[in-house]
């Protein structure tokens, strides 16, 4: 029986071999002689080597680096403690993974402070001009994602971090789906925290993760000290050294395979800008989307945006790829992938709260991604798509090898809500709802506009 193709980078990934055995050999110590035999084997490592080798990942030192169970747990640890101000401004973006924002919320419940979601652009970017125009002295906090989790574009860290040089208030970036994917300089993009994964693109297993501690939020953090409450387990942390030891990036030059693979079987990447109709975002109370993003009727059509069918990898997130169905349900659909021996990733709207939308294939390439791999994808997503729905068209993928990626747009969901269970469907500058709703693949139309008390505005 074949092996089963894994292009699910992206969500834990897979480790390699020698990982692997890192892993089982650890474990293996610690049930025969008990977890302190596991630390007198592996104490160089956990306790020296791999705060090196993350400080050389990140370009910084290695006495900035703290280890922690992932980058989620790193995240609440810090920012959850930060001494804040009533009536202080925190920024974040609707690509704020759902763990980092019950932070950001439990923080304001505990000081006080304004939860502020900054504006997009109508290509989906984060605004950086207009966050320009609006830092002042009160705002005390920005946090920005470097890769969103679901599909979006990648995050303007550097330009931010220069923007805030020399400001007040302290930066954090999640790069949980960056490290060991893109090149990740903390130092460049001049952040006080950064937080990321051991597994995905990295290869290390699931359950430890780090941080990037700068001066400021260690100054910040003096009273509370910037430890995990509970440090990663022994075996993971010399397991992800192991594959620190090991760093192989993606096969990028396959992306325009799999763009064709699933543009011949009817999926398609929805774009960005159909995204912005900020009408359909669910309502966080006391949690204002600012003013300045594009309504539904300032955007371009669907079709004036994407064409599933052209293009190459896009250079900013070149190894993964977010798709859908227009008739075909996500979880479906990858049921019968994975029956045909392929296994992808699948997004859904509560891993970004602030931006859902329709659940989505994610495809994602490792290291050790082939040419093989993606025909048998081909494959199965045609068969897939096939058996279905046999009213979908279906192409047939070419299996020559292809030539160097060329630049192409990437895409994030598009998203409409009903006006089921008393929603309503609230407009433009605000964040309303539970977030519950048919999401269809149109843009959303126009509603009333409606602030964050509940009262409809004329």
């Amino acid at each position: 029986m074949a092996a089963m193709v894994r292009l699910d980078m992206a969500d834990t990934g897979w480790m390699p071999p020698a990982v692997r055995a890192v892993l089982g050999e650890c474990v293996r110590l610690a049930d025969r002689g008990g977890p302190h035999a596991l630390r007198d084997r592996v104490a160089e490592v956990v306790e020296d080597e791999v705060y090196r080798r993350l400080g050389r990942l990140l370009n910084v030192p290695a006495g900035e680096v703290v280890l922690f169970p992932g980058a989620a747990e790193a995240f609440r640890t810090l920012v959850a403690r930060l001494p804040l101000g009533r009536g202080e401004r925190v920024w974040t973006t609707p690509y704020e993974g759902a763990a980092q924002l019950g932070t950001l919320l439990a923080l304001r419940d505990r000081t006080g402070c304004r939860l502020e979601v900054v504006p997009l652009r109508a290509d989906g970017g984060v605004d950086v001009a207009w966050m320009a125009a609006h830092l002042d002295d009160d705002v005390a906090l920005v946090s920005l994602v470097h890769v969103p989790a679901g599909a979006g574009p990648l995050g303007p860290v550097e330009e931010v971090g220069r923007l805030l040089a020399g400001a007040r208030c302290l930066y954090a970036v999640d790069a949980a789906h960056a490290v060991g994917h893109l090149p990740v300089d903390a130092a460049r993009i001049g952040c006080d925290l950064l937080t990321a994964d051991g597994w995905r693109f990295l290869r290390g297993p699931y359950g430890v993760g780090f941080a990037r501690t700068g001066a400021r939020l260690t100054a910040a953090l003096a009273p509370y000290g910037t430890a995990a409450p509970v440090p990663p387990a022994d075996a993971a942390v010399a397991a992800l050294n192991a594959a620190l030891a090991r760093p192989a990036g993606p096969a990028t030059v396959l992306m325009p395979r799999l763009r064709a693979a699933v543009a011949a079987a009817g999926g398609r990447e929805p774009a960005f800008t159909d995204l912005l109709g900020l009408s359909d975002v669910p309502v966080l109370p006391g949690v204002p989307v600012l003013p300045g993003v594009p309504s539904p009727g300032d955007l371009p059509a669907v079709a004036d945006l994407v064409d599933p069918r052209g293009g190459g990898a896009d250079p900013r997130v070149p190894a993964v790829l977010a798709f859908g169905h227009p008739r075909l349900g996500a979880a479906r659909l990858a049921h019968r992938l994975a029956g045909r021996g392929v296994l992808v990733g699948k997004t859904a709207a509560d891993h970004t709260p602030l931006l859902p939308g329709p659940a989505l294939l994610r495809a994602s390439l490792g290291p050790d991604t082939t040419e093989t791999d993606l025909a048998r994808f081909a494959a199965a997503l045609r068969d897939s798509v096939r058996d279905a729905d046999p009213a979908t068209p279906v192409d047939v993928v070419d299996p020559a090898p292809v030539s160097a990626p060329a630049p192409a747009r990437a895409a994030v969901p598009v998203r409409r809500p009903t006006a089921a269970a008393g929603n309503g469907n609230p407009g433009k500058g605000s964040v309303s709802g539970s977030g519950s709703g048919t999401r269809h693949w149109r843009r959303a139309g126009r509603g009333a506009q409606r602030p964050v008390d509940g009262r409809a505005r004329a």
